[in-house]
């Protein structure tokens, strides 16, 4: 909810035509897959008999416990103060997610025999290829976007070029494109700065739309203001403009930074001894891929999170600040 409400809305989740709709919906959901040959139809058993041999019936017995036990866990959920309830459905959703991955029979000696090493060559390497390209690609971007706005054809064509390229091309073909097209111009760079100039120029790419889009939203007025008292337009950008600009980009530039973090796994296919690669190397003699994949898996998704973390306490400071 963007604002505190002052009347009490209606519980959704306890209304009938609602539960009723749910209900139908993961019934429907559920007899569309065989869980008789699952977990559920073993914990079935006393119920439907042997679950191979239960047929429909096991099936629609099946469906409809599940589509209970969902409805009922979604109706006492709601009963919960905001808080409570999503500390719950996290903690669901995090079983869910580790029930499921005991399914792949997953061997934890191994993990934890390469988990040490996954993270201070992966992890580290992968952090720095992230931020250096995280760097690269705002300085790029808040160029690319101040010669979209300016009155200077040159600049214009040049700036709306590069983001149309840049934006217009696959990660990975720009990848391949500078680490083996640049040595036929002469300039031969090596796997890890061919990696951070192709995130860099991509992803500057999509932030000088954010940035330009920010810009703009701040009233021509404050421009004109700070013109007329004799401000240059460096100072002007600098001391104006781009602050308060700055709460306006933040959301949509986090999502690009903890997009930039995930795609620097591409840079893999160059031989970088980053996170994804490593995981893979690691898992192949062995033919332990899964292991190691699903380990890495759930390290970007730590490294994501924190930068949501980073994100939303940035987003409340610069809220803060610009309250009146």
């Amino acid at each position: 909810m963007l604002y505190q409400d002052t009347v009490e809305p209606e519980v959704l989740v306890h209304k009938p035509w609602f539960v009723t709709s749910i209900f139908a919906i993961v019934l429907a959901i559920c007899l569309m897959f065989d869980l008789a040959g699952t977990s559920f139809g073993d914990i079935m058993r006393p119920v439907i008999g042997d679950p191979v041999q239960s047929g429909i019936a096991g099936r629609v017995a099946i469906a409809f416990v599940i589509a209970v036990m969902f409805c009922l866990n979604i109706v006492l959920i709601g009963f919960a103060p905001m808080k409570v309830q999503i500390g719950i459905v996290w903690i669901e959703l995090l079983l869910l997610s580790l029930a499921f991955f005991k399914l792949f029979n997953l061997s934890l000696p191994f993990i934890w025999e390469n988990l040490p090493y996954l993270i201070t060559q992966g992890v580290v390497t992968t952090i720095y290829v992230s931020a250096v390209s995280l760097i690269c690609a705002s300085l790029i971007a808040i160029i690319a976007a101040i010669a979209k706005l300016s009155s200077n054809g040159f600049a214009y064509a040049i700036a709306s070029f590069y983001t149309s390229f840049f934006r217009g091309l696959p990660l990975l073909m720009q990848i391949y494109l500078i680490y083996l097209g640049l040595p036929q111009l002469g300039i031969v760079l090596s796997a890890v700065p061919s990696g951070i100039l192709a995130l860099s120029l991509c992803y500057g790419a999509y932030m000088a739309e954010v940035f330009r889009a920010g810009i703009q939203s701040i009233d021509r007025g404050q421009w004109e203001a700070s013109r007329s008292i004799g401000f240059g337009f460096g100072v002007t950008m600098r001391k104006i403009i781009l602050p308060q600009a700055f709460p306006v980009v933040i959301p949509p530039t986090g999502n690009m930074f903890i997009s930039i973090l995930k795609d620097s796994s591409l840079v893999s296919v160059l031989g970088v001894w980053e996170l994804t690669f490593l995981a893979r190397t690691i898992g192949q003699p062995s033919f332990r891929y899964m292991e190691m994949l699903v380990t890495a898996a759930m390290i970007y998704w730590i490294m994501s999170a924190c930068l949501e973390v980073a994100q939303s306490r940035l987003e409340r400071r610069f809220a803060r600040s610009t309250m009146r």
